[in-house]
């Protein structure tokens, strides 16, 4: 009778990086594809937590602008978006109500199609990226007018 002694090493992986690629879907795995039956988007329940901390960010982010548009408006300004305009016409919380709703109506599309391919390697879930980019531009600029309207 053989003895068999295990004299596997326990850490041989290496430790996470901070930021990875594969983390936000830039850089695809080993295994991605492996066990999906057939070719195009794979649709699931269960979403990445990087991608429903970036659809949250966005409509937390989305309030914040239109809690800032109200103020830059009280101060003076002007909304460019005439449909925008109409609704505060009406009413601000009409205005606040449809904007939040409209972007998490778009934001639940997108994360639901997260895995489609539009054109070479962009994805859906790039693009949500690139909405939270945006929102954070906007953000940076609109408490910029406000610094400069209260100076």
């Amino acid at each position: 009778m053989k003895i068999i002694i295990d004299q596997r090493s326990r850490n041989r992986r290496a430790s996470i990086p901070f930021f990875c690629l594969y983390h936000v879907g830039i850089k695809k795995g080993r295994r991605i594809n492996k066990r999906r039956s057939g070719a195009g988007a794979a649709y699931v329940d269960s979403y990445a937590p990087h991608l429903v901390l970036c659809t949250i960010a966005i409509v937390l982010l989305s309030a914040m602008d239109a809690l800032l548009t109200l103020n830059i408006l009280a101060r003076g300004g002007t909304e460019l978006n005439i449909f925008m305009t109409i609704l505060m016409e009406d009413s601000t919380e009409k205005f606040v109500h449809f904007k939040l709703a409209l972007t998490s109506l778009a934001l639940i599309f997108l994360i639901i199609h997260h895995n489609h391919q539009l054109i070479a390697k962009l994805q859906v879930r790039h693009l949500l990226y690139l909405i939270l980019f945006g929102y954070l531009t906007l953000i940076g600029y609109e408490v910029a007018l406000l610094t400069i309207s209260s100076s």
